[in-house]
């Protein structure tokens, strides 16, 4: 661990300063957890605070704390923060609130950083930390963790999350819990980064409400690839809600959810989205790291669990290999001619509590070349069954994981169903104890899917823009066509008359347009495929519009998709590349990058996403021009490059697209209002 922490995270003396249940209950933690320290309470009336004599104040001290848990109130909390400081105490944890997160206090919290100066500060506002590898914790509460030898580390902005994430019963090791609250001077990515420096922990859980300062988490990316640990984010407030009025559909696709989605993915951290895929996942990669991919063997004695996991496999993009002759011979051999040997392999119960028979048959399961191999196995409640038919299970499993390459997960159909003396069992021999079929294969899926962190160029970030406006169709069309991006021959006109000729002019057919309205086709502003003078005069009669806009029908590009851009000052700008037309909100198949964005990293979105058999040529269909797709996408992007101080928002929807060309067949550019 880097020096800035260690003092703070691994200490020898500790102070603990006031006089609440909450201090008391640091005290007491410590002594229950084992730490072998001193511990020095502060309090100028109280004689002694959790069992153990007091100090009257910090002068008092015998010495300079390592670590200093402050459990006072917020105005007092600066004063001896400032105390400390002064003295060279390690670090403190602040546990009072009413600081920056309320409007009252922000002046106070930047009292409160010029106070600490170079000292590690965490919260305010927060539980603090335990640290069950040095058994030392800073922390008012209760937990449910134990002391081990390494384990994963986990950092919450939430304390009541770091809490129950210490009471999980799943068999996880933790090294660390860690609450960060305000973030007011020590930041979750700088802390995570020291984390990952102790080579007792081995992988890294975040738990995240707002990203912060995004140099800081490149930088932790950067140290995750190089220790080669793997980072698991789960990120709250991820609705996009507060988005679904906005004025094109690349804003209410992208939200929050995609601007955080497309950062983590670039920082190449495995994000999920319930904290029992947070659990296992961590489980994964604490045990065996990332997957070498996403083939599986799976081993049962219920042709139920069987199906169960074979469908929830192919869920999550897992698959299964099928076993050889001799593999199929040898287990025939040992579970006999009812049995059909297959992969997933029901064996049946011919062979249950025996030994030997299930460590034969798990043994030559594990030798298919997979990335990990399963045990489907549910363990009976202790309060009303007896388990010791399951024991030779349990040992097959330990026998033929010691022997075999690649790793080994025991499978609890039912969460429940994986009692936690079990689970921290197999983890002690290096088994992944995994509850639930579902959670499982989630976590395998993201363990084989982990990829290292490139360095790209730096994520474009601007300031939130205060106030803006839409450019029509016609504007934003010149805009991208002076970037390169391929528009369609039009015409503006103000009459139906004047809409005949210039479909003439342009030559038929001819798509007739409503100008000055957003969303056209859902307020009839459309009118496709006009074929004569007449149809288009009839047509414009009938719209209810001041202008219109007649242009070429591209007949030669049939696929629709949506590309977008919309700055999120929490992430950068944003890119979409969607399905299009009007089924953009309705489908929601879209891949969100950050740009700026390389050529490599465009294709592989598009790869991703469920339209790309169209791409490619679905059913006979001529495929699109995939380069061309690919550099119109990076010819918007140098529109918002170059536009990038005063641009909200940029769409083409639909972007049409065909063998030998693709158009921008609408636009729509919102940014800064000039004043």
């Amino acid at each position: 661990m880097n020096s800035r922490f260690k003092r703070l995270f691994c200490p020898r003396s500790i102070a603990v300063i006031g006089g609440g249940a909450w201090c008391a209950a640091v005290v007491e933690q410590n002594r229950k957890l084992g730490f072998t320290g001193d511990i020095w309470p502060v309090h100028p009336s109280h004689a002694t605070i959790g069992g153990i004599d007091a100090y009257c104040d910090l002068d008092a001290l015998p010495g300079v704390p390592d670590a200093a848990f402050i459990g006072v109130n917020r105005h007092a909390t600066v004063d001896i923060v400032g105390n400390l400081s002064h003295s060279g105490a390690g670090g403190a944890v602040c546990f009072a609130s009413g600081f920056g997160e309320n409007a009252d206090g922000v002046d106070l919290q930047s009292r409160l950083l010029q106070a600490a100066g170079q000292m590690p500060v965490l919260g305010p506002n927060c539980y603090g930390f335990v640290n069950y590898v040095d058994r030392a914790l800073l922390w008012p509460d209760q937990h449910g963790g134990m002391p081990v030898r390494q384990g994963v580390a986990i950092i919450a902005q939430s304390s009541n999350i770091a809490i129950n994430l210490t009471m999980q019963r799943r068999g996880l090791p933790l090294a660390y819990a860690v609450t960060v609250g305000n973030q007011a001077q020590s930041g979750l990515a700088e802390i995570g980064a020291a984390l990952l420096e102790d080579e007792r922990v081995t992988a890294l859980g975040l738990h995240i409400e707002g990203v912060g300062d995004l140099s800081d988490m490149q930088r932790l990316a950067e140290l995750a690839t190089k220790k080669n640990k793997s980072v698991v984010v789960l990120k709250v407030g991820m609705s996009s809600d507060a988005r679904q009025a906005a004025l094109t559909h690349t804003a209410a696709l992208a939200g929050t959810h995609a601007g955080a989605e497309a950062l983590f993915q670039r920082l190449a951290f495995v994000q999920v989205d319930t904290l029992p895929q947070f659990i296992e996942t961590l489980k994964v990669f604490h045990v065996c790291g990332p997957l070498s991919g996403k083939s599986i063997s799976s081993m049962s004695c219920s042709g139920g669990e069987a199906g169960l996991i074979a469908d929830a496999a192919d869920r999550h993009g897992l698959n299964f290999p099928s076993l050889t002759s001799a593999q199929s011979a040898r287990l025939k051999s040992v579970l006999g001619p009812l049995v059909t040997p297959q992969n997933p392999l029901d064996y049946h119960t011919h062979i249950w509590r025996d030994r030997s028979a299930l460590t034969e048959t798990f043994s030559t399961m594990m030798t298919l070349s997979v990335a990990v191999s399963l045990v489907i196995l549910d363990f009976p409640r202790g309060d009303r069954c007896n388990g010791d038919d399951w024991k030779p299970a349990i040992d097959a499993s330990l026998a033929a994981s010691a022997n075999a390459k690649g790793p080994l997960a025991v499978v609890s159909s039912l969460p429940e169903n994986m009692p936690e003396p079990i689970a921290r069992h197999l983890m002690d021999h290096g088994i992944i104890p995994l509850c639930g079929i579902e959670e499982a294969c989630f976590a395998i899926s993201k363990a084989a899917s982990a990829r290292q962190f490139a360095n790209h160029p730096p994520i474009l970030l601007r300031p939130r823009l205060r106030s803006t406006t839409t450019l029509n169709e016609v504007c934003a069309k010149n805009e991208i066509s002076n970037h390169g991006i391929l528009i369609p021959q039009s015409e503006i006109v103000r009459t139906a008359e004047h809409a005949a000729a210039a479909a003439q002019s342009i030559g038929f057919p001819v798509v007739l347009k409503g100008e000055g309205h957003a969303h056209k086709s859902e307020n009839a502003m459309v009118r496709l495929n006009l074929t004569s003078r007449d149809m288009v005069r009839n047509a414009a009669e009938a719209m209810k519009s001041e202008r219109f806009l007649v242009e070429e029908m591209i007949a030669d590009c049939p696929i629709e998709m949506l590309v977008g851009v919309v700055r999120d000052e929490a992430h950068g700008f944003v890119l979409t590349i969607a399905a299009g037309g009007i089924l953009a909100e309705l489908l929601r198949d879209r891949q969100s990058l950050l740009l700026p964005a390389t050529h490599p990293m465009i294709e592989e979105a598009l790869q991703r996403l469920k339209m790309a058999p169209l791409l490619e040529g679905f059913r006979g269909q001529p495929a699109a021009n995939l380069g061309t797709i690919i550099k119109t996408i990076l010819a918007l992007q140098d529109y918002v490059i170059h536009h990038a101080d005063e641009l909200e928002s940029i769409e083409i929807n639909p972007l049409l697209c065909g063998p030998s060309r693709v158009v921008a067949a609408d636009a729509l550019i919102t940014r800064k209002a000039q004043t």
